[in-house]
């Protein structure tokens, strides 16, 4: 996977999220989900359109490129995750989405996997008791 930076990978996943809401993505949804100054995201993202990771239309949509959308999906795969394991843990919603934000940017590709494959395995054995 490329290499962004963690705020690069937070507002690509929120681009992701907004539009997975069925509304098209403006800079002001983006702040306004994140609670960042407009300024800020304006400059996020020119830096993230010369990059490739996002294309925005003449009346300032925003859609994700192919390589933006690669980053979101996993971010997002990863995000979901880990916030359905901790809550799994016992741990409320509202924090595990808190912590599962900071923990989906630092964690080693193979520490998810291994998460991952715990999951997916404690689920078909769920299913098997259930059958």
């Amino acid at each position: 996977m490329l290499k962004v930076h963690e705020s690069a990978e937070n507002y690509l996943e929120t681009i992701l999220i907004l539009s997975q809401r069925g509304n098209n993505v403006r800079s002001i949804d983006i702040a306004t989900e994140l609670d960042f100054s407009k300024p800020s995201v304006s400059v996020a993202m020119k830096n993230l359109r010369e990059q490739g990771y996002i294309l925005t239309d003449a009346d300032g949509y925003i859609t994700l490129t192919a390589k933006g959308r690669k980053i979101a999906d996993s971010m997002y795969e990863r995000h979901v995750a880990i916030s359905d394991w901790l809550v799994f843990l016992g741990v409320d919603k509202k924090t595990a989405d808190n912590d599962a934000c900071k923990m989906e940017h630092a964690m080693s590709e193979k520490s998810f996997h291994a998460i991952k494959k715990h999951i997916e395995n404690w689920n078909a054995g769920n299913q098997k008791i259930q059958q």
